[in-house]
């Protein structure tokens, strides 16, 4: 599901609210789970799971057109962890 499919869905679902409200609401919350995780912060909804960052150290790569080595810097990467809930209804059909 894209981003502007998730919009389109939640304003069928509350028809009462206009689609640029929903787009608004939306993007707010995307934006703060993106600043939160910025500031090293850990961003957990609870039934859904958890939105953290994990620091991956530098290490040598190779480029994979000329198999030559190259050095990749330390970098944080975004992680998500699913919740209890949602593992269990992934899983339960």
């Amino acid at each position: 599901m894209t981003k502007s499919e998730l919009i389109a869905y939640l304003a069928d679902k509350n028809p009462h609210l206009y689609q640029r409200d929903v787009e608004r609401i939306v993007t707010t919350i995307f934006d703060e789970i993106g600043a939160a995780l910025a500031r090293g912060d850990r961003v957990e909804l609870r039934g859904f799971g958890a939105f953290s960052v994990k620091k991956r150290g530098s290490r040598v790569g190779r480029n994979p057109r000329t198999g030559e080595a190259v050095d990749v810097a330390a970098k944080r990467v975004p992680y998500f962890k699913t919740g209890k809930q949602l593992r269990e209804m992934l899983n339960s059909q």
